[in-house]
Order: structure tokens, then sequence, then C-alpha cells
């Protein structure tokens, strides 16, 4: 019997949802291949073993409830990062340090997130990702509840470096969805489950205000662990067995990423787009409840957290930059959403007091950054398709540096020079991406 395409599913096949049966066909599909003989999926529909055939040549749809599935919890998952955003000057207050201390929570988490994308997420191209993704959902629901339970803020951070650390496993589910996708619409499907991480990400900072106004903010936290262990559960019921990726060895997993660095141009001009633009999006996000928190606006915890609403404009864009990927306008796609987010900055610097300037701002924000992202995804996962664990890894690590980075300047530059300082910074960012793209690698326009 030819091995190396798990083909079993975790329901019966007549429960399992359409994007489930697909992918199990169309894995049938490739083991038939492999061996040479013509296959027979659970539909009763016969195929010839095409020449070269593999997973994602008739898998999983764009509409598929599978792909839903995913987008819900890419969302849930990567939604744990930003919890902590609006709740900064409400955190500093309760734990008893000041606000450019307490944005030091966000520098920590992400900094949790960028080791977790280095250590965890290779994992995806070496184990079952069904398993990997339940056991670290697991993992998330311990690290949200010592936050929960925290009394001083080293306790806090702690807790928000093992959230971070955790959190990555949304980096697992985004290259399983590509892994899953049909060829022809895995830029569609990746748009739809970036879609569901980008409202993960904004819904998170307007539920973690209303429910902090409402319960106090211990309770954000403990609700997301119950939120993190039902979806464990779920997904371990629900996702299709990937199988493992052979007998590699951890170390040697790990040294492949350096090697993909050094050899795909590609991954290092995305990751860089990466970097810079997420860095701004984290200077604004840092920066921004304190300037909300105080005249002339004094806006409270739910209504900060209501600002994140704003950028649902940017989680619509993702379906729309999935699509110029696949018709291959990812270029100028990528300078026009780097340039809207040197805007962003540009009026946040020139009209501080406008509150309407304040939410165009935003908005250009959110559309600049998500639609960078996904047109960054796309190109990278179509590099190395064995290999997508291991991209994820090394353009995810450079880009939550970046948002690393961008949290740490927008903290000091708040303390030592006001609103100022925070939209120079966010402005700094967005000049390098697009300095970057302008001039491509070698002081030539890049191809992608």
């Amino acid at each position: 019997m030819c091995a190396g395409v798990r083909t079993t599913l975790p329901v019966p096949y007549a429960a399992a949802p359409e994007g489930m049966r697909d992918y199990a066909d169309a894995a049938r599909t490739e083991a038939g291949a492999r061996c040479g003989r013509r296959t027979v999926d659970q539909r009763g529909s016969s195929t010839e073993p095409p020449s070269g055939a593999r997973t994602g040549a008739a898998g999983l749809r764009a509409g598929s409830p599978l792909t839903l599935l995913l987008a819900v919890a890419t969302g849930i998952s990567v939604a744990n990062l930003y919890y902590a955003q609006p709740l900064l000057d409400t955190l500093g207050r309760s734990l008893g340090v000041a606000g450019g201390t307490a944005g030091l929570i966000v520098t920590v988490t992400q900094l949790g997130y960028a080791v977790g994308l280095v250590l965890v997420v290779p994992l995806g191209d070496l184990l079952d990702r069904r398993r990997l993704i339940s056991g670290v959902s697991v993992l998330t629901a311990l690290a949200l509840t010592g936050a929960a339970l925290a009394p001083t803020l080293t306790w806090f951070l702690i807790a928000s470096a093992a959230i971070g650390l955790t959190a990555v496993v949304a980096q697992v589910l985004v290259p399983f969805a590509a892994h899953l996708a049909a060829d022809r619409e895995r830029g569609r499907v990746v748009g739809r489950v970036m879609t569901g991480l980008l409202l993960g990400v904004l819904l998170a900072r307007v539920a973690s205000g209303l429910v902090s106004d409402a319960l106090g903010w211990r309770a954000v936290f403990g609700i997301a662990a119950g939120l993190m262990l039902a979806q464990a559960a779920l997904l371990r019921r629900l996702l299709p067995a990937s199988g493992s990726g052979g007998r590699v060895a951890y170390g040697a997993l790990l040294r492949s990423v350096a090697a993909l660095v050094r050899t795909e141009p590609v991954l290092r001009r995305r990751a860089l787009y990466g970097m810079a633009v997420f860095g701004g999006f984290s200077v604004l996000w840092t920066g921004l409840p304190f300037l909300l928190a105080r005249p002339p606006y004094g806006f409270g915890d739910g209504v900060i957290g209501l600002f994140g609403l704003l950028g649902v404009a940017g989680a619509l864009t993702a379906s729309f930059a999935g699509g110029l990927h696949d018709r291959g306008h990812a270029r100028p796609g990528t300078g026009a959403f780097l340039a809207l987010a040197v805007l962003a900055f540009v009026l946040l610097g020139l009209w501080p007091g406008s509150l309407a300037t304040v939410i165009a701002a935003v908005v250009l924000l959110d559309l600049g950054t998500q639609g960078t992202q996904v047109l960054n995804q796309g190109a990278i996962y179509a590099l190395r398709p064995e290999a997508r664990s291991r991209l994820t890894t090394a353009y995810m690590t450079a880009f939550f540096l970046g948002g690393a980075a961008g949290s740490a300047a927008a903290s000091a530059a708040f303390s030592a020079f006001g609103w100022a300082g925070v939209a120079a910074a966010g402005a700094a960012f967005g000049l390098v991406g697009l300095g970057a793209w302008l001039l491509g690698e070698g002081g030539r326009p890049a191809a992608d």
C-alpha cells in the first residue's frame, strides 16, 4: 500500500462538511496518483490519477463550511493578542504603574508571539496539524487564566508572554488553509481566513472594552480562556488530520527556516514590508488609548474599544486583496496599501484634536495594513508548498518583531514627546516599507 497521504476524517464521511469531504477525496486522488491507480471517492466518482496530482488541485473552496470554521478559529486565536490594548490605561491604574510602563504589556505579548513563531509554527510541517492546533489552544487557555488572576504587573507580563507564545496557533491555521485549498482558489481561501483573523483583531478590542466596562478587566481574560477551551474541543473533532511531515529532526526543521530566508528574495522583501506596516499599526494601537483617554476626548475603555470597529473596512479588504493576488496585481496593490499607511500618520500628526480625522486615519491604516498582509502571504505561500509553515515562521517572525518594535517606539515616543512623537514614529515605519517597495531588490523594482 502506498504511504504518505492521510485520507481519514475525524467524523463519518456523510456527516462531514463539504470542504472536509473535498479534502479527503483530493487526498485519496493523490494517494492513487502515487500508487499509479484509479481511485474512487466516497461520493462514488471515479478519477484517473493525474500526473503530479496533489491535494491543492481539487481541495478546499472559498465558500466551504470548513473555510468558515478555519476563519472563525483563526479570529478567536489571534484576538488573544489584542484584548489588552484598549485597556492599557485601566491596567496601568489597576496594577499601579504609569501609562508608558503599561505599554510594555503589548511589547511583551508580541515578543512572546515572535518566539512562538520560531519555535511552535514550524511544527506544522512536522506534526499532525489537527493535534497541534487543539493542544496549543489548551495552553493558550491556561495562559489567559493566568492573566485573569494576575495580582501584579510582573505576573501579568509573564502571562502576556505565554499568551503571545501560544496564540501562534492562528499562524498554524492560515497555512493549513492554504495547504487544503484548491490551486485556483488559494488566494481567495487565504483571503477568507485572513478576513476572520482581521475581524478577530478588530472585534477583540471592541469586546474587551465593553466587557471591561461591564464586568471588569479580569473578566475579559477569563471569558477568553473559556472560548479557547471550547475551540480546542471543536477543532479536535472537526478538522481533517493532516498527517506528519516525515522524520525530520526538530533542530534541522528550525535551521531550514534560516535557509528559506537566505534563498528566497521574495520572502525577504515581503518580510520587510510586513515589519514596516505592522510596526506602524502597533504604534497606533499602543498610543491611541493614551490619546483618547485624555483631553479633549476623555473616553473610557468601552468607547476606546469601539474604535476597533473602524477596522472592519480593513478586514473586508482582505478578500479584495486576495483577488488582486490571484489576478497578478500584487506589486501595484502593495505599493498602494503601503502609501495608505503613511498617509494615515500624516493626518494623525497634523490634526490629532479632530475626531473625524482620527477616525479617517484609523480606517486608512487598517486598509493599508490588512491589504499589505494578504498580498504578502499570497506571495510567500506560492514559493514552497511543502514548507508553508516554515515560510509562515520566517515571515510572521519578522512581522511581529516589527510590531514589538512599534509598540516599544510608541511607548517611548509618547513619554518623551507626546502624541506628536507617536505620529512621527508611525510615519517612519510606513516610509521604510514604502521606500523598500520603490527600490525593490538591488535598487531595481521588484517583480513580485
